[in-house]
């Protein structure tokens, strides 16, 4: 029996695109279909996460031309990894396997085929690698880079660059559904469900219409609740720090105390300025951190619902 295969696709103000990328999507389906690799009734699943545009009423046109278009819409907007939840989680109890991908097209939707050949090889989990950095600027590749790297080192199991281009089974999505966080890092999450997993390698290309919903604003804040909600360094490195200062404190003491006695005066009043200065922004920068997991504790004590879904297509109710 041939797997049904949901590719969902999160959509944020995607008007432009989702006209161009749609019919690549169906493409897909009906290739995969016509190759004997997936059932006839795969379904492509658009989430529309509280788009401010035309983005929704593009949905429910494109699932009355067609039934393997469907779609859900948040009641707000939710943010990428909660859209793309939602959508997995919908997706959940009607498919066998997912691919989850952009809206924009610069993910190469050609490895769908190698990624469902190694499902149906054995794996639960498929992660699309990007092969090149090519497209990228110098500065968003230098940065990628450093983000990558500033996660390892924090602890943090990722896929080096991996976004959220990725094949999961029906087995992988429930093991999914039992991570509560609030606070959510799919790429940091989906490793460690644990299952067999391999890897497609790929071109990113040019985004086809419309312009980034990921400006540097978004991608450092992204980068943050990626740190501080997979790993607990940053406090320990803190506590590091504070001993690091304690030393140097005690030893800067110690030192005073020798020039006075020897010399009999100490430092002016620059060195001391300096002095208070530094253990000062050392303090806001720590209590800064510890903030942001207070924070975070916050938010996961509260439990509040991750997206709440408001209207759905026919093929979804």
């Amino acid at each position: 029996m041939k797997p049904i295969l949901y590719i969902v696709i999160p959509c944020y103000n995607e008007q432009e695109v989702l006209p161009v990328t749609a019919p690549m999507f169906l493409q897909k389906i009906n290739d995969l279909y016509i190759d004997g690799k997936i059932s006839e009734h795969s379904r492509i699943l658009f989430v529309n996460d509280g788009s401010r545009d035309d983005t929704w009423k593009i949905i429910t046109e494109l699932s009355q031309i067609d039934e393997r278009y469907c779609g859900i819409s948040l009641s707000r907007n939710r943010g990428h990894q909660n859209a793309l939840l939602a959508g997995l989680m919908e997706a959940k109890n009607k498919c066998d396997v997912s691919v989850s991908v952009d809206c924009d097209g610069q993910d190469d939707i050609d490895a769908v085929d190698k990624m469902v050949d190694e499902y149906l090889s054995g794996s639960e989990i498929v992660y699309g690698v990007r092969s090149d950095r090519k497209t990228d600027t110098g500065f968003k590749r230098g940065t990628a880079q450093f983000f990558y790297k500033i996660m390892r080192a924090m602890g943090a199991d990722i896929v080096y660059n991996h976004a959220d281009y990725r094949l999961m089974s029906k087995r992988a999505l429930e093991s999914l559904s039992n991570f509560k966080e609030v606070n959510l890092f799919l790429r940091g999450l989906v490793p460690m469900i644990g299952y067999k997993c391999s890897y497609v390698e790929y071109s990113r290309k040019e985004r086809m219409a419309g312009k980034s919903k990921y400006p540097l604003k978004k991608m450092i804040s992204f980068a943050i609740d990626g740190i501080t909600s997979l790993s607990v360094k940053p406090i320990r490195l803190i506590t590091a720090l504070g001993f690091i200062v304690a030393v140097l404190s005690i030893v800067g003491i110690v030192w005073s105390v020798i020039t006075r006695l020897v010399t009999g005066h100490t430092g002016g009043w620059a060195s001391t300025v300096s002095i208070i200065c530094f253990l000062g922004g050392v303090q806001l920068l720590s209590l800064g951190v510890i903030g942001e997991y207070i924070g975070k504790i916050y938010l996961e004590v509260k439990a509040r619902p991750r997206y709440i879904i408001e209207k759905k297509t026919d093929e979804m109710k």
